[in-house]
């Protein structure tokens, strides 16, 4: 469906907004986006002018002609520049280069403690984007935008992350203000968990507007997709549902200072420690992972109960969000079928009827590749908005 543009006199329309029709990579022609935006073929010529001129767009072949000369097609060019999104993460990192139309083309993977601190962190990421670039025939010129996750609570229109627990010397760290300096693009900071609640949701459930996801890893948090709209709440804590205390775990101590958190008794390291306990030689949620997957008891029933625990939280969330879809993620999740049977057994249980009765809960899709896909999407809406068109515009008219 195409999206209505009100033009009140021939070339109030600028190049920016007729750029918006043809981000969907469908090929249109002139005459097309004139019927469409009810303005002139001249001016509508002038604004795709602008717009090859800034390389965004490219002539697609011709459409069929009922006599004469074909008339042109033009639709996005997605290879003209590319976004970066980077997904940084309690132990791993992941950095994704992405093209226009949100194809990611090369991600990197690997290790990298957020406790190493902002500036070997960032160090690292400015390094490692500059090789993937390199490896694409690319240059930091190309980059529009940078999206980011980070493990931990952030300031929505600072970009800056706020008390997070995990992460010692990033509180208030200018992370955009940092990329900027670096790149000289804008970067667009938000939660890991929010990002992957927007990957998966463009990547697997796109018509979806009541989505909830729920990231199970080192530590437990949730995005959440209400009516359509990603809540971040109003210090940018929505979703924090780790640091809600469960019955099991009354006399359990958190590293957040409170006793009974559920990230204390369901996360992966809460997992693995529980079995050491009981005499299971296991060091992390990996081992943990192996031992269910050869089918040992006791594992198979910690990580069930990891679940129930997490189905007790999400059971009221069901009843104060009212999600049609919960999506679970991070790397606890890809344990199987055992960690997501224990959440379904708890929520179907305690959610009311009515909340539950079309209430799908399923394992994530896009897996570790949901938050790059998300960080790139929130690249792109910001390098391919009206503003930054016109801003490119008027910088090439300079």
């Amino acid at each position: 469906m195409e999206r209505e543009i009100k033009a009140t006199a021939p070339g109030s329309a600028a190049a920016s907004e007729l750029f918006q029709l043809l981000r969907d990579g469908v090929p249109r022609t002139r005459a097309e986006l004139a019927s469409i935006t009810g303005l002139a073929r001249s001016t509508v010529a002038l604004r795709l002018d602008a717009l090859l001129e800034l390389d965004l767009i490219t002539p697609i072949g011709a459409a069929s002609s009922s006599g004469g000369r074909p008339p042109s097609q033009y639709a996005l060019n997605p290879s003209a520049r590319v976004v970066v999104g980077a997904d940084l993460g309690a132990t791993h990192a992941t950095i994704g280069v992405a093209d226009l139309s949100g194809a990611i083309q090369v991600t990197r993977r690997t290790a990298r403690p957020i406790a190493e601190g902002p500036d070997v962190v960032l160090a690292w990421f400015a390094q490692e984007t500059r090789e993937l670039l390199s490896g694409l025939g690319r240059t930091p010129a190309d980059i529009l935008a940078v999206g980011m996750g980070l493990p931990g609570p952030v300031e929505h229109d600072t970009g800056r992350p706020t008390n997070p627990p995990i992460m010692p010397g990033w509180d208030g760290f200018d992370v955009p203000g940092w990329v900027h300096r670096e790149f000289g693009v804008k970067a667009l900071v938000d939660n890991d968990v929010n990002i992957m609640a927007i990957g998966e949701q463009s990547r697997a459930f796109p018509t979806a507007t009541d989505v909830l996801f729920v990231k199970v890893a080192t530590g437990i948090g949730a995005g959440i997709i209400s009516g359509g709209v990603l809540q971040r709440g109003a210090q940018g804590s929505a979703g924090d549902i780790g640091h809600v205390r469960i019955e099991r775990g009354a006399h359990v101590p958190c590293r957040c200072g409170n006793f009974g958190c559920l990230e204390a008794m369901a996360s992966g390291p809460a997992i693995a420690a529980q079995l050491r306990a009981s005499g299971t030689d296991v060091q992390s949620m990996g081992d943990v992972s192996d031992l269910v997957r050869a089918g040992d008891l006791d594992s198979i029933r910690a990580v069930r109960q990891a679940g129930k625990d997490i189905g007790e939280v999400l059971a009221t969330c069901v009843s104060l969000i009212n999600p049609s879809i919960i999506v679970l993620g991070g790397s606890v999740s890809r344990v199987g079928e055992h960690l997501l049977a224990g959440v379904r057994e708890v929520v179907y249980q305690r959610s009311s009827p009515l909340a539950s009765q079309h209430l799908s809960i399923v394992q994530s899709q896009a897996n570790e590749d949901a938050a790059v896909i998300g960080a790139s999407i929130l690249a792109l809406q910001h390098a391919l908005s009206p503003e930054s068109i016109d801003e490119m515009s008027a910088r090439r008219s300079a």
